[in-house]
């Protein structure tokens, strides 16, 4: 039996390095626009703005951002406002620093992941409470 000689010659083969190359792009994505935001944004709704993941499709044209926000509704909704108003300033910034052929289209969403956490801890404090007396009384 003859192995496929894509297996024979390339034993980690090329989707497996063409899959990290994804990850690699959205982590500089995510750190340079990090330090964009602390160092060269002025826009007063950014300033609690931080970003939590970056996602980066296979073919590099597309970059998911999610971002936290602190505050209320109010807050995240000007902070969404506010980035897609530096949109343009923030794609020719990594344009310039990832040295990329084409630099992926951005599209920013706010992660709610902090939110849930929050509502989760909350709903566990509210049980431990609920608990602690009917344990106190047997």
């Amino acid at each position: 039996m003859i192995a496929h000689p894509k297996n024979s010659l390339y034993p980690f083969g090329r989707e497996a390095a063409g899959n990290k190359r994804p990850k690699r792009v959205a982590d500089m994505i995510k750190n340079e626009i990090a330090l964009l935001l602390l160092r060269k944004v002025k826009d007063p709704r950014l300033t609690n703005v931080s970003i939590v993941t970056a996602e980066v499709t296979k073919d590099l044209r597309r970059a998911v951002v999610y971002y936290s926000v602190l505050g209320d509704d109010k807050q995240v909704k000007k902070a969404a406002e506010g980035l897609e108003r530096a949109k343009g300033f923030i794609r020719s910034h990594l344009a310039r620093e990832l040295g990329m052929r084409a630099t992926p289209d951005l599209v920013f969403k706010h992660d709610l992941s902090m939110a849930r956490q929050e509502e989760m801890e909350r709903l566990l404090k509210e049980i431990h409470v609920d608990v602690e007396p009917g344990e106190t009384g047997s």
